[in-house]
């Protein structure tokens, strides 16, 4: 992006606090994510690998689906950073029952905390990326959003190295035999979690409240409770089709890295005969290095300007680079494909975010960036549940990346012609 543009975000004031909270809160959403995975790394194979990984995944998505109505409506009723402060306090709590359970060696407590850790992450995200066009106006959204989501890319990639590296040293020339007699030897790294909870919440608490939060309408429980909320939400997203397609296309590229992280390590472990986790974290972190330089490039230009062309070409990079990978044998070999396919993600996903936040109308916002969140979130547990029924009917992991690109290619036509509603260039 252009320097001017770039200093000029750098400089808005609270920016700086606001993105260390946003790398923090990722890298203990991922942190925990990241053992619970390596354990059933070390644990299992293949196709039981495969369906577990699918279902810590889908236990991260759940709370996104079922309280999307609630987040959008706390997001636009109570101060952006007020949420996030209180989901920032709730993760030190969390964290610390994590923490517990690692000693203990509950494995299956540890597992669906993964739940309860994604709950407080559901109701953080909106506040989150409702609070960027709050701080920066529509002048900065193209840059704002390559910030945030390099940040939360860099958090991630942060977070795997930390957490595998301590993972690693902490299991060196120990015994297990399973879940619970690994995670006891782990157990210290669940103090960084906590560590990094009250970091994060500090912060939190000086993050400005530069709107005054909404008071004018009451949480509609009986409209909720019968699903007619949902449905009026819903279609708050699809009142303007620049939002629906935007955050269809999002919602396809999710679903679809999602199926290939639950995926690829089973398929390295085979495919490279490796068992350190290390190199297949490593492996899976060169995509978020290309998302990070795939969104500082999406980014660029003047501001207010949104780059809808390189949509499509990153919906076919994305294609062709999954055509790839399963033909491929080597550790520098798939590096370099992967860290391609998130170079294209990141091409993919910020014009489209930028556009949701750019058309849609302020008191609607966290709603609308919930319903995003939805509807993306609906698509990934589809992909997740697909993903977990084809293990258990014992197909291969390498089969079903097979299928990957087939279906990325459909969403590359269907955004090819959609996207041409949302040109501005």
């Amino acid at each position: 992006m252009k320097s001017s543009n770039l200093l000029s975000t750098v400089k808005l004031p609270g920016f700086m606090s606001f993105i260390a909270v946003a790398f923090i809160n990722a890298m203990v959403d991922l942190g925990h994510k990241i053992i619970i995975q390596n354990t059933i790394f070390k644990i299992y194979d293949d196709q039981t690998q495969v369906a577990l990984t699918a279902v810590v995944n889908g236990l991260i998505l759940l709370p996104f689906i079922f309280l999307f109505t609630s987040a959008g409506f706390l997001s636009d009723r109570f101060s952006k950073p007020s949420i996030m402060r209180i989901s920032a306090f709730s993760a030190t709590i969390i964290t610390l029952l994590i923490t517990l359970a690692y000693y203990q060696g509950w494995f299956v407590f540890a597992f669906f905390m993964t739940l309860i850790l994604a709950i407080q992450s559901a109701i953080y995200s909106p506040a989150k990326y409702g609070y960027i066009r709050q701080l920066g106006g529509d002048a900065h959204l193209s840059p704002a959003n390559g910030f945030i989501q390099a940040t939360t890319i860099v958090a991630i990639l942060t977070g795997i190295i930390v957490f595998t590296v301590l993972f690693e040293w902490l299991l060196l020339d120990q015994t297990y035999h399973n879940e619970a007699s690994l995670i006891r030897h782990i157990a210290p790294a669940g103090w960084l979690l906590v560590i990094l909870s009250v970091v994060e919440w500090r912060l939190a608490c000086r993050l400005a409240d530069i709107n005054i939060a909404s008071t004018s309408h009451q949480f509609p429980w009986k409209d909720y409770v019968k699903g007619h909320l949902l449905k009026t939400n819903v279609k708050q997203l699809k009142t303007n089709p620049i939002i629906w397609y935007s955050v269809l296309g999002l919602s396809f590229f999710w679903g679809i890295s999602q199926t290939f992280l639950a995926v690829f390590p089973a398929f390295a472990k085979i495919v490279l005969a490796e068992n350190n986790t290390m190199i297949i974290q490593g492996l899976l972190a060169c995509s978020g290095i290309g998302i990070v330089v795939g969104s500082m490039v999406a980014g660029t230009g003047e501001k207010g300007h949104i780059k809808t062309s390189f949509i499509p070409v990153g919906a076919v990079g994305m294609s062709l680079i999954l055509f790839i990978i399963p033909a491929l044998h080597t550790v520098s070999a798939f590096a370099a494909a992967i860290f391609s396919f998130g170079l294209f993600g990141g091409l993919f996903i910020i014009p489209l975010n930028a556009l949701i936040q750019l058309h849609s109308p302020e008191q609607h916002l966290g709603t609308i960036l919930a319903g995003n969140n939805w509807v993306q979130n609906i698509v990934m547990t589809a992909c997740l549940v697909i993903t977990f029924i084809a293990a258990q009917a014992m197909l291969s992991s390498k089969l079903i990346l097979m299928a990957l690109p087939i279906i990325t290619s459909l969403l590359a036509c269907f955004v090819w012609q959609r996207s041409k509603q949302a040109r501005y260039t």
